[in-house]
């Protein structure tokens, strides 16, 4: 079955055009960007926080620039090709949630709890969304929209993800299921922290009740 159809206004099975979906691959290829900060925290942890912090700064200036009719080079059109329909002529808040998602990841969890929770971040939440929007038929009653194909794939992604770091199938399928049921709630771009900080936190306190 066809995923789109022949005409560039044409939708895909759910609603969503294909412009939509391109906006939401080039979005989440920003997105995992993210999945950057354990490896470089591997190397000096407050040089990546300081990093990442002072990349929510200089965007939160641009993009505040931005909505008051001042273009920053680069940063104001990447923004505005990553941003959603009903973003334009918003304050896009995503990116600063991002970072400080996972800065308080990187902050309040030891490894490689850390490590889980942002990389659950960066490619379960992207999965998450594309999946979703793609094969995402059925809906998820009260989720504001988030549907079981993107989900699902949320689930399948960090269970991966954390297997590849602990080895241990029951734990991964659980933090697993653990993300996929943060990246799910009704938060909009509040999900980027709080899909971390909740993954984070239960891969932390399996790792304390397991040493």
């Amino acid at each position: 079955m066809a995923l789109f159809a022949a005409s560039s206004s044409a939708s895909v099975r759910i609603g969503y055009t294909v412009q939509e979906v391109k906006t939401e691959i080039f979005r989440k290829s920003i997105h995992i960007l993210i999945a950057a900060v354990p490896f470089l925290a591997a190397i000096h942890t407050p040089a990546t926080l300081s990093l990442v912090g002072a990349g929510v700064l200089v965007y939160t200036i641009a993009e505040f620039l931005r909505t008051n009719g001042h273009e920053v080079f680069l940063i104001s059109k990447i923004t505005l090709l990553a941003s959603r329909d009903q973003d334009r002529g918003h304050f896009v808040l995503g990116p600063v949630t991002l970072g400080i998602g996972a800065m308080l990841a990187l902050f309040l969890y030891p490894e490689p709890a850390a490590t889980i929770a942002i990389l659950a971040l960066a490619f379960g939440d992207s999965m998450s969304s594309l999946i979703g929007k793609i094969y995402g038929n059925v809906k998820i009653p009260f989720t504001g929209g988030k549907t079981f194909a993107g989900s699902f794939a949320c689930l399948l992604v960090v269970s991966f993800i954390t297997y590849q770091v602990t080895a241990n199938a029951g734990i991964a399928f659980f933090i697993g299921a653990v993300a996929a049921f943060f990246e799910a709630l009704p938060s909009r771009d509040l999900d980027n922290i709080i899909m971390p900080v909740g993954t984070g936190f239960v891969a932390s306190m399996i790792i304390i009740i397991g040493g």
